[in-house]
This record gives C-alpha cells, structure tokens and sequence, in this order.
C-alpha cells in the first residue's frame, strides 16, 4: 500500500531525515519508534504532504505521490492525527468531525457521524459540546474520529498517547486494537515503545534521522540491546 524509497527531508542544511526506507501494507498496524528528534514525525509530514521531501520517493496504493499536496492525499485515501491533535477547540465535536468528512459525499458523510458515534460513545454523549471541555483523552479520540471521517485506507497517527494519563494511554492503545481487528492499516509514530511494540506487526527504529533497525514487534521488544542504545529503556 504505502512504499517510501530512499526518502531525504532537510530543514535548510539540516538533514532530519536521510536515505528511509518504509513499508506499510494493506490491513497492518506499523509503528515508528525512537528517541524524541529522530526524525520520526518528519517522516510522518513529509508522508502525508506536509514537507517536501529532498530526495527519495513516496508510493501510495501505485501511484508517485512524492510532494503531493495534503488536501490530494487526503482525498486519495491518506490520513494524517497530527501531533497534539489540533482539533477544533471553539467547535462542537459533531463539527469537528463534519470537517473531517469535508471530502465524502452528503450520504457518506451521514453514515460516518453515526458510525463514529457508535464506535466512539465517548463522543456520542458529547455531540454538541465545544471540543474545547473535552479531557485529553476524548480530545485524542476526537482526533481520531474526524480523520476516519475520510474515509481512510491508510490512518497515520502521530504521538498519540502524548501527554496522558497512564489510564488514558490504555484507551489509546485499546482503540488501536479495535481499529487493527477491523482491519485498518495504521501507521503510527510513538513515543511509548514498548506498547506500540505489543500492538504492532512490524515496526522500524529511527535514531538521527535514519531507519537503524526494522522487523516484527516482537522481534524488536526481544531487544535489549536496541532498547539500551537506541531507544533508552
């Protein structure tokens, strides 16, 4: 589904990331691990349209879509959750999510609302609240829900359970189960390696913007060494 190739993105003479390589196919969960300015939500920006990379090649579904504009891939079937979620915080939640569904259709867009009101009660009962009351953990589910109001064949997350609480960091990782068993393919930078090992079928190790290491979650969490100097624990 998605093939990135010897992809290189710079800020100004810095390279943050150089020569990845990534392969995310139909139906798995593939997870971005590192330490934080590894490089790993470059790679996610320069996926999803939101940098122009310097050199390499992004594939999705068959087609070049290497510096396309966000807006095309989005319509093409590529989600992004951006880091921090970003969210609309002076709408209500069912608003967030009707702009997420900006690119379906009138009756697309109808079956969505109730499909995310079923998967996502949380939000159900919080249908005409300003998303701005919303606690941390249903701002991310929020976040999540009006991207898969694309319509998505490929949802990537960014930092997902950033910033919450150990219990709230247990629903991020239930949903992403949930999402995994109905058979979404996912692509997902986090901070949190272990649990985003537990989930993962496979996943890729960044450190100083490049790909030091690759293979199944379990694989990787077996480890320690990789842990110890690349990861930190």
């Amino acid at each position: 589904m998605l093939d990135v190739s010897g992809l290189t993105t710079k800020y100004g003479a810095i390279s943050a990331l150089r020569d990845a390589n990534l392969h995310v196919g139909a139906g798995e969960v593939v997870g971005l691990i590192g330490p934080n300015g590894a490089g790993k939500t470059t790679l996610l920006g320069s996926i999803a349209g939101l940098l122009v990379p310097d050199a390499g090649t992004i594939s999705f579904n068959g087609n070049n879509i290497t510096g396309a504009a966000p807006e095309k891939l989005l319509r093409s079937g590529l989600a992004l959750v951006p880091e921090h979620r970003r969210i609309f915080v002076d709408l209500t939640v069912e608003e967030n999510l009707k702009i997420g569904g900006v690119t379906v259709s009138n009756a697309d867009r109808t079956a969505l609302l109730d499909e995310m009101a079923e998967q996502f009660p949380v939000l159900r009962d919080k249908w005409t609240t300003s998303a701005g009351f919303l606690s941390g953990g249903e701002a991310q589910q929020l976040a999540i829900a009006r991207a898969l109001m694309s319509k998505p064949t490929l949802l990537m997350m960014d930092e997902p359970s950033l910033g919450l609480a150990p219990v709230l960091v247990d629903v991020v990782f239930d949903l992403i189960e949930s999402l995994r068993a109905a058979g979404r393919t996912l692509l997902v930078v986090e901070q949190n390696a272990s649990r985003m090992l537990d989930v993962a079928d496979r996943a890729y190790v960044l450190r100083s913007g490049e790909v030091v290491a690759e293979g199944t979650g379990t694989e990787l969490s077996q480890r320690e060494d990789l842990f110890d100097t690349f990861i930190g624990g």
